[in-house]
């Protein structure tokens, strides 16, 4: 019989004991401590394996955890749909990269404490940090399986995608899997999952990101961004701070220069930031319900208070014109590419909160009110499909099932933002603008589309601009309705 080939060694930063803390600051910046002496152990040794050669053990370090046990349920708030865990017993989550995330831990931990009047429990987890992760902040490239002088996965830990899933916000996790109940929706390895992404498909460090979020179709909206990014820089009043472009192009003036990328993202993404996070980001999904998914997948992990979508559809009623806006109250989910994460029978909810800020701001830019807003918008179902030619399929059945569904608009992304929106807990909501009507004989040619370019798009952005600015105004607890949250739900947002 062959015998076993003998474990290797692990070597590890000296771990330290778990603390307790009533103190939500102080407990983030125990976490921090954790995290960076973690991370730097890991950089430190990568460094040198590269340089020597790999070493005789293996190289592990952890990421840090927070631990709530309750004994009682909390008497809270019922109004309430976050803060508080939903039974007594053990809630954990693991955290990655808590100096990003600090606003958002303490504000958290503060309401938990506040709520539960018990303390946290922070400590060294026994979830590896993954390499890749570790060193990615530190500008450290990692050599692809076989480049390097040793192989990588036998002395450092690799992403595993076995334990990194959505599980918990799917609500697919088994119950008590590993004696204790999620604290919070992702898990540090999925986050980390997808701040990588993030980093790798908008060109723009997910530190940038705002809290508020607009997802385009068309690249024509980018310029008027930035044209409004100047003209509030230039207002000291105005609250914003900067403007981030791709490549992480930072300018704090309305007349620095901004030079081009040499090579375009796949998602565009620009910056409009306030010193607290409360800015806006405008990502350029391009055309398609994949690029909508992989977008929000990713930035979800982020916990944006909102996200808006402010695309170009096909009209579909004879009523309306081109330029006309549609606020989506309902969505025909034929987009299918959620389908094995969120079931289409469910239904996705209009969120009061978003619909009022979208047509107040209509509202608002057009001078419009009451009855004599119907001239321009309607509200009604938006029917979101896969398939960009649908046009020149048979009509009968498309036409057939538009008509039942009451849909007034089509597009490709809206209802995957919005599905998305709602199995990630992120309030969402819809305003698309006309740019054609192909069931009533008005296509999309050069010409039209020009002139409608022209004249709609810094309009529709600055719609979708002010319903955000108005949005930012409402307490957090307003807008992060309850109508998000399932029956067990985790205590984070």
């Amino acid at each position: 019989m062959t015998p076993h080939a003998p474990r290797m060694a692990v070597q590890t930063p000296e771990l330290a004991p778990e603390e307790f803390f009533t103190d939500p600051a102080a407990a983030v910046a125990r976490l921090c401590e954790l995290y960076d002496g973690a991370t730097r152990f890991l950089c430190d040794h990568f460094q040198k394996a590269l340089r020597d050669g790999a070493p005789g053990t293996r190289i592990r370090a952890f990421y840090p955890e927070i631990r709530l046990t309750t004994a009682t349920f909390a008497q809270v708030d019922s109004r309430l749909s976050f803060g508080h865990v939903s039974a007594p017993g053990t809630h954990a989550t693991t955290v990655t990269h808590p100096k990003l995330f600090e606003n958002y831990l303490i504000q958290q931990l503060t309401l938990l404490m506040e709520n539960h009047k018990v303390p946290v429990r922070i400590g060294v987890s026994d979830t590896p940090i993954p390499v890749h992760f570790a060193v990615a902040s530190q500008n450290i490239s990692v050599p692809q399986e076989g480049a390097g002088h040793f192989t990588l996965r036998d002395v450092f830990d690799v992403p595993d995608l076995s334990t990194t899933n959505d599980d918990i916000v799917n609500g697919t996790r088994p119950h008590e899997l590993e004696g204790y109940e999620p604290l919070a929706p992702f898990t540090a390895q999925r986050v980390d999952y997808s701040l990588a992404r993030l980093s790798h498909y908008t060109a723009t460090d997910p530190g940038h990101f705002q809290n508020h979020v607009l997802f385009t179709n068309y690249q024509f909206y980018v310029s008027e961004f930035e044209a409004y990014a100047r003209e509030v820089l230039a207002d000291p009043e105005s609250g914003y701070t900067s403007f981030v472009s791709t490549g992480n192009v930072e300018i704090t003036t309305p007349d620095a220069p901004l030079p081009a990328s040499e090579k375009q993202p796949q998602m565009p993404t620009y910056h409009l930031k306030r010193a607290d996070g409360s800015g806006i980001t405008l990502v350029n999904i391009g055309v398609g319900p994949s690029n909508a998914k992989t977008a929000t997948d990713h930035i979800a992990v982020l916990r944006p208070h909102a996200w808006v979508m402010v695309g170009h559809c096909a009209g579909l009623r004879n009523s309306q014109s081109l330029g006309d806006f549609v606020l989506a109250h309902a969505y025909l989910r034929e987009d299918r590419v959620l389908d094995d994460d969120l079931p289409a029978w469910v239904p996705i909810p209009a969120l009061a909160e978003i619909q009022i800020a979208l047509e107040q701001a209509v509202a608002s830019v057009t001078q419009l009110e009451g009855y004599d807003l119907k001239r321009i918008m309607r509200t009604g179902t938006v029917a979101s499909v896969d398939n960009r030619n649908w046009e020149l399929r048979d009509q009968h059945g498309p036409v057939q099932r538009l008509s039942q569904s009451r849909a007034v608009a089509l597009d490709m992304e809206s209802a995957t933002i919005a599905a998305n929106g709602f199995r990630f807990r992120v309030p969402y909501g819809t305003l698309l603008c006309v740019s054609d009507k192909p069931l009533h004989g008005e296509l999309k040619l050069p010409g039209m589309a020009s002139d409608f370019y022209k004249t709609q798009v810094a309009r529709h952005l600055m719609i979708g601009i002010r319903a955000m600015e108005r949005l930012r105004e409402m307490p957090l607890e307003r807008i992060h309705s309850r109508k998000l949250r399932a029956f067990d739900e985790t205590a984070f947002l």
